[in-house]
């Protein structure tokens, strides 16, 4: 279903955001102080607007309360994104997702109003570290503060392959198979029969420390 949303920056981030929503059908608005960094991307979006999106009065004009998603990729300048992001919240954003450089920066945009917070360097780097120490792994990605979903390659461990009830990954591990991905074909919650086979791609999800023991299986 086509969301509305708007982004509030027009940096490299801001842009690579707003492209990839564009380009998936959504209805893309973005906002930027900066006339010349809009022109970046105004041919592929629905529209761009010059805005000081400090200023909550200037949102409200822009409709701020009537999108899904209010994106606040502004990092270099940490004070403008915390203004902003208060800006938005207080212009009736019902759902803020603000960009942060470093740790203290995130909590500091969560205590201010932001429903959620994304680090894409830090994240970009832990997904990097993990793929390098546990090659297996084709994608992994945080659920919340204490949870994990990945997607890793069985390969041909053979201690990994039959079926789900007898591979009782539940018990041995602590995580649970949400999804199976067997050459482009996806299985959503394979029942206790499902067979997992070589060249299948799985999908767990499991508190972080279980995930790291499901992890230290597959490297064996």
């Amino acid at each position: 279903m086509s969301k509305q949303i708007l982004v509030i920056g027009c940096g490299r981030f801001g842009s690579a955001v707003a492209r990839t929503l564009a380009q998936s059908g959504h209805e893309v608005v973005v906002a930027d102080h900066d006339e010349v960094a809009l022109r970046t991307v105004m041919d592929e979006v629905a529209h761009a607007a010059v805005v000081d999106a400090t200023d909550e009065e200037a949102l409200r004009r822009l409709g701020v309360a009537n999108f899904d998603t209010v994106v606040v990729a502004i990092a270099t300048d940490f004070e403008a994104g915390v203004l902003t992001t208060v800006a938005a919240k207080s212009a009736g954003a019902e759902h803020v997702v603000a960009k942060a450089t470093t740790a203290t920066a995130a909590r500091v945009l969560l205590r201010v109003g932001a429903d959620e917070v994304v680090r894409p360097e830090h994240d970009m780097g832990v997904r990097l570290a993990q793929q390098i120490a546990t090659p297996s792994i084709v994608d992994a990605f945080m659920l919340g503060d204490e949870h994990e979903v990945v997607e890793v390659d069985v390969g041909t461990q053979e201690a990994m392959h039959g079926r789900l009830s007898k591979l009782r990954l539940p018990n041995r591990f602590g995580v649970q198979v949400i999804a199976v991905n067997r050459g482009g074909k996806l299985t959503v919650s394979p029942g206790a029969d499902f067979e997992v086979q070589v060249g299948d791609r799985v999908v767990v999800i499991g508190e972080i420390d279980a995930v790291r023991r499901f992890e230290r299986e597959l490297e064996r």
